[in-house]
């Protein structure tokens, strides 16, 4: 099941300003000259209202966290990575509206960003940037192209994977040079090509999981509109792992690239 916190926050701080308001027109006034206690549900309101305003400022301009749920960014980001999101590199955005206020940047090729699902908002997925609006992209034989140019992969490792109780298979882990923006990825000999030729159109981008066999990404739901973006991942804050590592110390805190 996927919560909205942004929207949960947004009511919850709506509800207890209507009880304070309320209290405050009709009932305060009254209560101080009958020398009565304040009650338990006004007391609540006023003591989390506060609270629930700063984060909810903080989730909705400044940084937000956010779950890896499937492992179609492995080897970059893991399943159960809690990771940091940073919601004003690219601009500021109204809350619940999403409206841009005003730009910072624009996504680069290489960036990880969260985003809400075209064409439906809901649930956020979190994915690379491979190509932006106006870039024509190839992808043949397990080899990317972009604007004609090849992406170098050089080849590291064998190594497993494995989703849920399914059976583990292998893969070919390599690092490939994004135009700069050097990274892991994953790739299953055995799986057949996943082969297309487009080009971005204006206002979207083309978005690809770095486990590249194994990622419902641009291939399946096409391109991504520039207003479903969330934010960049910035870094991972903690990672769990409760089949075989109750905590992956060495992932808390590195940087996401």
């Amino acid at each position: 099941m996927n919560f909205d916190f942004e929207q949960l926050f947004f009511y919850a701080i709506l509800i207890c300003g209507i009880i304070i308001f309320t209290d405050f027109l009709l009932f305060s006034k009254k209560r101080k000259l009958n020398g009565r206690k304040m009650p338990a549900m006004v007391d609540y309101a006023r003591c989390f209202l506060p609270v629930l305003l700063i984060v909810f400022t903080l989730r909705s301009f400044i940084y937000e966290p956010f779950r890896i749920p499937s492992g179609s960014l492995k080897p970059t980001l893991l399943v159960g990575d809690f990771i940091l999101v940073n919601k004003f590199t690219y601009g500021l955005r109204l809350p619940i509206l999403h409206t841009k206020l005003f730009a910072i940047s624009e996504p680069k090729r290489g960036d990880i960003v969260v985003f809400r699902k075209p064409p439906k908002d809901s649930p956020d997925l979190i994915k690379r940037v491979i190509g932006v609006p106006g870039d024509h992209i190839v992808y043949k034989d397990k080899q990317l192209f972009i604007n004609g140019q090849a992406i170098p992969q050089q080849f590291e490792k064998y190594d497993m994977d494995q989703r849920d109780n399914y059976d583990p298979w292998q893969v070919a882990q390599k690092q490939e040079n994004l135009l700069g923006v050097t990274h892991d990825i994953y790739q299953i000999p055995a799986r057949e090509n996943d082969d297309f030729d487009v080009i971005v159109p204006k206002g979207h981008y083309f978005m690809m999981g770095d486990n590249r066999d194994d990622s419902a990404d641009s291939r399946v739901w096409g391109f991504m509109p520039e207003e479903n973006i969330i934010g960049k991942a910035t870094n991972v804050l903690v990672s769990f792992d409760t089949l075989t590592h109750p905590i992956r110390w060495l992932r808390t805190g590195e940087k996401i690239v």
